[in-house]
């Protein structure tokens, strides 16, 4: 339907749409609730120790730990200092670069995503995983890629 040379959606679209903001809202409110009742963690907290556990040295770039994230850089430091106090990371400087600085996992870090990761993943496949045949998932999977791959991410 177009009105006024703006293009709206139509009423199954705007119903998709809808649902989507809505489910995606409901399931982040949802693993955040189970994640700081269970470890004390939240999402983002979970969200930055998976980044650091995936790499070899169990440190990031905070730039490039921003990037992986998706998040803002001032976003990455504000919580990386929420983190630093509750010793689940620390920050080193950059040898390389003055300004630059190195987040890095700690060993209180590890033990708690240690103890997240087991419910988390419960949670997830519980509330998204036990819902949908594996040709689902397969065709979500390639769903998801293809919307990712029509964002401009050079925007960033």
């Amino acid at each position: 339907m177009t009105t006024d040379d703006k293009v709206w959606l139509n009423d199954d679209e705007q119903h998709m749409w809808r649902q989507w903001m809505g489910l995606d809202a409901e399931l982040l409110a949802t693993l955040n609730r189970e994640l700081q009742a269970d470890a004390g963690l939240s999402n983002p907290d979970y969200q930055v120790l998976v980044v650091l556990t995936d790499t070899a040295e169990g440190r990031i770039r905070v730039s490039d730990l921003a990037a992986s994230l998706q998040w803002e850089r001032s976003r990455v430091s504000h919580h990386v200092v929420r983190m630093e106090k509750r010793q689940l990371v620390s920050r080193l400087g950059c040898p390389d670069d003055g300004r630059g600085a190195f987040v890095r996992i700690t060993e209180t870090g590890r033990a708690a995503i240690a103890r997240a990761a087991p419910g988390h993943v419960r949670a997830v496949r519980r509330l998204v995983f036990d819902a949908l045949t594996a040709d689902e998932v397969i065709q979500l999977g390639e769903i998801f890629q293809r919307l990712r791959s029509r964002i401009d991410r050079s925007a960033d």
